[in-house]
């Protein structure tokens, strides 16, 4: 049977707050000590699939987030199923829908990989930035629903769309740097595990520098936009640039408070969930700086910019009058 737009929509939201959430309880295990808390994968012991009374509050952190992996694979399973089933199908959402299911299965490989390799830090960083790379997708997929099937227009002036790319690309170099630096510092996620042998300070000024351009990117295209005449409602570009700014000033308070004093872990955990917002603000400024205009009435396939189900139809054009005299008898 057909599914409803707004089932996928909620799926797909579901799908977006799962990969944001499962980024701090990622975050909990490494910040507790808990990596190794379930010893081998994808079972938690040789023996059981859960955690067991003996490996304590470390081995039930690991499990729990091991669980929660697995129930976002449910959701983001459920969004392709529903896009494949929407009537009439939609490609693009297939498409998302199935990158999506597609990133969650690749995060599960890698974090038993990780388990493997004993918290490889080098794989640890490549689970945070999938990670990201699946926030992105999954707010395309959210954001595509209400969308039609059009090429994007520029709804701002090409130089801002530009600077745009630029911002999110900065964001995500930000990001690779972020994750080399933790690779160095303490919080291993577990006690006895390597580090990546490069030095913290000289990574956490390259990492300071990029969060600093990134804010001046930010605050251009904030006044660059409201110069342009870009809309402020909820949800244009203007708007979205000032919560960029927003999310990066808040972000690098916390930068700096964790700095100043030694890292504790909820200063680091919070640092986590600013990355993540950070990011998602950075992607939502690139999509609000882009339009898909409806399909016209008369173009095929048009969902969802054809006329509403139920709509009048146009009245009949009338034939002129001498050719309605002339056909009728007598005339």
């Amino acid at each position: 049977m057909p599914v409803s737009i707004r089932l996928v929509r909620r799926l797909a939201l579901a799908s977006l707050a799962g990969n944001v959430a499962i980024v701090l309880t990622g975050g909990a295990v490494r910040l507790t000590d808990s990596g190794l808390g379930c010893p081998t994968w994808p079972r938690c012991t040789d023996t059981s699939w859960t955690a067991t009374a003996e490996m304590g509050v470390h081995g039930v952190i690991e499990n729990t987030n091991r669980w929660l992996g697995m129930l976002l694979g449910v959701i983001a399973l459920a969004g392709f199923l529903a896009a494949l089933r929407l009537h009439p199908r939609r490609r693009s959402l297939v498409l998302l829908s199935g990158a999506v299911l597609a990133g969650v299965a690749l995060q599960g490989a890698i974090g038993g990989i990780t388990v493997w390799t004993d918290l490889n830090p080098w794989l640890v960083g490549s689970h945070f930035l999938i990670s990201m790379a699946l926030i992105a997708t999954a707010y395309t997929f959210w954001r595509r629903v209400d969308q039609p099937d059009t090429p994007v227009r520029a709804a701002v002036p090409a130089p801002l769309r530009a600077l745009a790319r630029l911002v999110a690309g900065v964001a995500a170099a930000l990001l690779a740097v972020g994750t080399v630096v933790t690779g160095s510092g303490p919080h291993a996620g577990d006690a006895d595990v390597a580090r990546n042998g490069l030095d913290p300070q000289a990574l956490a000024q390259v990492h300071a520098d990029l969060a600093f351009l990134l804010l001046g990117l930010a605050v251009a295209a904030w006044f660059g936009l409201r110069a342009a005449g870009g809309p402020g409602a909820a949800g244009g570009p203007t708007r979205a640039a000032g919560l960029l700014v927003l999310a990066i000033l808040g972000q690098g308070t916390v930068g700096l408070v964790q700095h100043a004093t030694g890292l504790p872990e909820l200063a680091v955990w919070l640092h986590l969930l600013g990355a993540s917002l950070v990011w998602l603000a950075s992607v939502h400024l690139l999509h609000t700086t882009g339009t898909r205009a409806p399909r016209r009435p008369a173009d095929p396939g048009g969902p969802p910019g054809a006329p509403p189900a139920g709509a009048e139809p146009a009245p009949a054009q009338q034939p002129p009058r001498s050719v309605q005299t002339s056909l009728v008898p007598g005339a």
